[in-house]
C-alpha cells in the first residue's frame, strides 16, 4: 500500500512532539535565575561545600558565589557556578501550591495521555501492513494529538506569562524580600523544548486529520472503437468490450 503523505507526516511528527513535551515535563529548567551570594554569615554552609569541591577560600575574605536556581513542574535545583555542588528537590512551598503551577501540571499530564492514545490510534489506522487504511481511526487519533498539542500550548502559555510571579503570593516574600539576594528569573531550556513539541503535536495531528478525507481516484474507461482499443492512461490490452474501474 502507498501510505498517504499526510499520514506519514502525522505518524512522524506526533511521536516526536510527545518526546519533546515529555522531556520538558520531567526536566527542572522551566525557569532559571542567578544571584550572587556573599560567602560570609549565612553562606557558611555553601562556603564549606565549595571548599569540599576543591575551591579554596582564604580565611577572613569575603567572596561572592554565583548561585544558579532553576525550577520545573515537579523539581527545583540550586547549583554553584563552576563547581559540582548541586542539589535538587521536589517542588514545595508556595511554588508547589500556586494554582497556575498546578494548572500547568494537570494540562501537561492530560496532554501526554491524549497524545499517547492518539498515536496508538493513528498507528492502528495507518495499517501500513494492509492495502486499505482505517482513515476514520487515523483521523480520530489525529484529533486527540491536536487536542494534546493545544493543552500543552495552554500550559506553556500560562507558565510563561506568569513566570516571574509563580510562587510569589506575598510580594514581601521571596525575591522581593531584602533578607534574600535579588533573583532575576527568565525562561529556561525546557520551555523551548515544550513549545517545539507542542507545535509538532498540532502539526502532526492536523496531518492525520486530513487523512479522514478519502482521495478521489480517476475513473479509467477502456473500450473498443472499430476494433481499436481506446485508452485513457494505462497501456492495458484486453478483449471483449468495455468496462470501467
Amino acid at each position: 500500500m502507498h501510505t498517504p503523505s499526510s499520514m506519514v507526516m502525522g505518524i512522524v511528527f506526533a511521536p516526536l512532539g510527545l518526546v519533546l513535551v515529555f522531556t520538558a515535563a520531567i526536566t527542572p529548567q522551566w525557569r532559571e535565575g542567578q544571584t550572587r551570594l556573599g560567602m560570609a554569615g549565612s553562606g557558611s554552609l555553601l562556603r564549606l561545600g565549595v571548599k569540599g569541591q576543591g575551591m579554596g577560600v582564604k580565611s577572613g575574605s569575603v567572596e561572592a558565589l554565583l548561585l544558579l536556581r532553576s525550577d520545573g513542574l515537579w523539581e527545583s535545583c540550586l547549583q554553584v557556578e563552576h563547581s559540582e555542588l548541586k542539589q535538587c528537590w521536589p517542588v514545595a512551598g508556595p511554588y508547589q501550591r500556586d494554582p497556575r503551577v498546578r494548572l500547568a501540571q494537570g494540562l501537561i499530564l492530560t496532554s501526554l495521555f491524549l497524545c499517547s492514545t492518539g498515536i496508538v490510534l493513528a498507528c492502528i489506522g495507518v495499517r501500513c501492513w494492509t492495502d486499505i487504511p482505517l482513515r476514520g481511526v487515523a483521523a480520530t487519533g489525529g484529533l486527540l494529538v491536536v487536542m494534546a498539542g493545544l493543552l500543552s500550548l495552554t500550559a506553556l502559555g500560562v507558565y510563561t506569562h506568569n513566570l516571574a510571579r509563580l510562587g510569589m503570593a506575598d510580594p514581601s516574600q521571596g525575591i522581593n524580600n531584602p533578607r534574600f539576594p535579588q533573583l532575576s528569573l527568565r525562561p529556561a531550556g525546557s520551555l523551548y523544548f515544550g513549545w517545539l513539541g507542542a507545535c509538532l503535536q498540532v502539526l502532526g495531528g492536523s496531518a492525520l486529520m486530513f487523512s479522514f478525507k478519502r482521495p478521489r481516484y480517476p475513473t479509467w474507461c477502456l473500450f473498443f472503437v472499430n476494433d481499436v482499443l481506446v485508452l485513457t492512461c494505462y497501456s492495458v490490452f484486453i478483449r471483449g468490450g468495455a468496462f470501467c474501474i
